[in-house]
């Protein structure tokens, strides 16, 4: 696991040396954001590299129960099930026994 560490550094390479009164600013490079944007890019991907896809269907029956879904089943599903989608279902479930207002 990367660790982040909160640092800073002033950058005065990037100031143009044309302006003698301004080369001895400094410039501010944040690393420690460069590197989350960098482990940001490669926890989601390039978007770039995505195709679009079509919606997909439900994974879960029009006509499921909880007690199906979540308490009497032992095995695992026979596929993923979106986040999405589970929230939905619960939602609804919840909306029905009158858990959610």
């Amino acid at each position: 696991m990367h660790s982040l560490t909160m640092e800073a550094s002033y950058d005065s390479a990037n100031v143009s040396s044309n302006d003698k009164e301004t080369a001895s600013e400094k410039i501010f490079v944040n690393h420690s954001e460069i590197a989350w944007q960098e482990m940001r890019k490669n926890w989601v991907g390039d978007p770039s590299k995505r195709t679009s896809e079509l919606p997909m269907e439900p994974v879960i029956s029009f006509n499921a129960t909880y007690e199906e879904m979540l308490l009497n089943n032992h095995t695992p599903f026979h596929k993923p099930i979106p986040l999405a989608e589970m929230v939905d279902f619960l939602v609804d479930y919840w909306h029905g026994d009158g858990l959610f207002d």
